[in-house]
C-alpha cells in the first residue's frame, strides 16, 4: 500500500506575544493560514522499522525530524507493530518561518493512521500533536484559525478570501529561541489571559493593519527581510508582513496580473526564494488530506 499527501505550508497574519508565562513559555496570540506551497509526503507498507527518505539529504533521518519523531510517537500511543517507508520531497524553505517542519510531522500523524488503519480521532492525534510542538496541533486543522496558549489551542475562524499572494524567503537563518529572548517579553498578565479568553471574532484582531511582534526586532539584527517586506509593498502588495520569527515575508496583491510583474521584478533583482502562493480553505485542506472529523 503506498499514497501521497501533501504537506502544507503556513503564514501568520497577525502575531502578538502577550507575555511570558510561569512555565517559560511564550502566551501567543496569532492567526495562522494555509497556503498552496506544500511538502509531499508519501507513505508504504512493508518494512518493519519506520524509515524516512528525503530529496534533501541535509535533513536527518533520525529522531531529530519531527516526522521520526511523529511516527514513534504515534506508533507507542497505539501499541503498533508495524513500520512504515516515508518519503519526503521538500519544497517549503527550512527555517523560514513557514512551518514546514511541524506541517509534516502533523500529516505524518494522519497519515500512517490511514496507513496502518487507527481510525484516530482528530482529539486523539492531537494530544500527541502538542508534544511534538505549538504549532503541529493547527496543521491537523489548517484554514484559517486563532491560535492560543503556545499557539496549540485552536479555534477555527472564517476562510481568509485573499488567493493573490507572493512569498520570499532571503537567504538568512533566524533562530526562533533567540528571536523571543530579544522581544524581552514581561511576565503574562491578567490583562493579557483576559484577552486570549475574550478573542471571539476575526474583526478584533485581523485589521486592515497586519501585525508582527517579532517584526521590530528581527528586522534591527536582519535588514534583508526588512527591506524584503518594502520591496513587496513598493511593487504593489496591499499589505505585507513576516511570517512567524522570519526569514519569510508574504504579500498580499489584488490581481494576478500585479502578482506577476512583481515575481518577474524579484527575480531580476534578488537571489530571494519567491513563491506564488493562494490560501488553502480548511475545506480544501481537510479534502487533500482525506481527513474525517
Amino acid at each position: 500500500m503506498s499514497f501521497t499527501l501533501p504537506s502544507f505550508a503556513k503564514i501568520n497574519l497577525h502575531l502578538e506575544v502577550l507575555g511570558k508565562r510561569d512555565d517559560g513559555f511564550h502566551e501567543l496570540l496569532t492567526v495562522f493560514q494555509t497556503v498552496s506551497l506544500c511538502d509531499e509526503l508519501t507513505f508504504e507498507t512493508g518494512v518493519d522499522e519506520i524509515e524516512l527518505v528525503s530529496d534533501d539529504p541535509k535533513l536527518p533521518a533520525n529522531d531529530k525530524n519531527l516526522i521520526i519523531s511523529a511516527a514513534n510517537e504515534l506508533k507507542s500511543r497505539f501499541d503498533v507493530k508495524l513500520g512504515a517507508r516515508i518519503g519526503l520531497v521538500k519544497r517549503i524553505p527550512m527555517g523560514g518561518g513557514l512551518g514546514g517542519g511541524s506541517s509534516n510531522a502533523a500529516v505524518t500523524l494522519i497519515g500512517l493512521s490511514q496507513l496502518w488503519r487507527l481510525n484516530a480521532s482528530l482529539n486523539q492525534l492531537g494530544s500527541i500533536a502538542e508534544k511534538l510542538g505549538s504549532d503541529v496541533p493547527f496543521f491537523l486543522h489548517g484554514g484559517t484559525a486563532i491560535g492560543s496558549g503556545r499557539g496549540e489551542i485552536i479555534h477555527p475562524m472564517a476562510d481568509f478570501p485573499d488567493k493573490y499572494l507572493i512569498i520570499v524567503t532571503p537567504s538568512v537563518h533566524v533562530s526562533t529561541s533567540r528571536a523571543f529572548e530579544e522581544l524581552h517579553a514581561p511576565n503574562l498578565t491578567k490583562e493579557g489571559a483576559n484577552r486570549i479568553l475574550n478573542v471571539s471574532c476575526a474583526a478584533e484582531i485581523l485589521p486592515g493593519e497586519l501585525k508582527s511582534d517579532f517584526e521590530k526586532t528581527v528586522f534591527a539584527a536582519f535588514p534583508e527581510i526588512g527591506n524584503a517586506k518594502t520591496r513587496l509593498l513598493d511593487l504593489g502588495a496591499r499589505r505585507a508582513l513576516m511570517s512567524g520569527s522570519g526569514a519569510s515575508v508574504f504579500g498580499i496583491f489584488d490581481n494576478e496580473e500585479t502578482r506577476q510583474t512583481a515575481l518577474k521584478a524579484l527575480g531580476q533583482e534578488t537571489d530571494w526564494r519567491r513563491f506564488a502562493v493562494a490560501a488553502v480553505s480548511r475545506n480544501e485542506y481537510r479534502e487533500k488530506l482525506e481527513i474525517g472529523n
